[in-house]
């Protein structure tokens, strides 16, 4: 199976969504929809990236996805009457097309490439969920830091700022995507640095030495 970050909808794919779709613009930080919001519609990333994460009731939160130009997001709209299950917010400025998959679905006949696309961007969707759940639950915490800077670096994806050897992330940030606190995330990731596996700069941890990284989640 293709990498999740390869596969994205192209750009002259973008019309299908645009003839049925509405265009949307949000600043950094801006809420794009709530968790438990009628999941009515899917949107199409024209440029950007937004924040998909849960919250619990005493407001803690954790990031499912950053999620770039040329993906969707809003799943749940393919089932009828649901709500969604996370809430999104807008990295920096975004631009989105908004559409209903009842207004999308004349237009999936036309294209097998872009039925193809959805599938395959669902499936993917979905085996990410899987591997959360198995990082959850079967990982300590230093597997758990290696394996999140391990899958972040497996492909350079220029739309999210990533090099095989290099995410812009802080460690509030990284904390947020693998369910640790910040204080603890610093703690191994000064482990490994001490270690001369990894290099922190200012939002930034660049990987040295990936194979002794890969020894701790064989």
């Amino acid at each position: 199976m293709k990498n999740l970050d390869k596969i994205k909808i192209p750009e002259e794919l973008y019309y299908y969504f645009e003839k049925v779709g509405k265009s949307l613009t949000y600043n950094k930080n801006d809420i794009i929809y709530m968790q438990d919001d009628n999941a009515t519609h899917l949107y199409l990333i024209k440029n950007g990236r937004v924040r998909v994460y849960s919250s619990s009731k005493d407001g803690s939160e954790i990031t499912i996805e950053i999620v770039e130009k040329g993906r969707i997001f809003g799943e749940s709209s393919f089932v009828q009457s649901s709500k969604q299950p996370t809430t999104v917010s807008a990295v920096n400025d975004v631009e989105l097309i908004s559409c209903s998959l009842e207004d999308l679905y004349p237009y999936l006949t036309q294209s097998k490439e872009l039925m193809i696309l959805l599938f395959q961007l669902l499936s993917n969707t979905c085996n990410h969920l899987s591997s959360l759940l198995n990082q959850a639950y079967f990982y300590n915490r230093y597997e758990k830091v290696a394996n999140f800077l391990l899958q972040q670096t497996a492909v350079p994806n220029k739309d999210k700022n990533i090099s095989e050897d290099c995410i812009p992330y802080s460690h509030e940030e990284i904390a947020s995507c693998i369910g640790l606190n910040r204080v603890t995330t610093t703690k191994i990731l000064n482990y490994f640095s001490k270690l001369g596996y990894i290099k922190l700069k200012y939002k930034k941890v660049i990987i040295l030495q990936r194979e002794a990284l890969i020894k701790y989640v064989e």
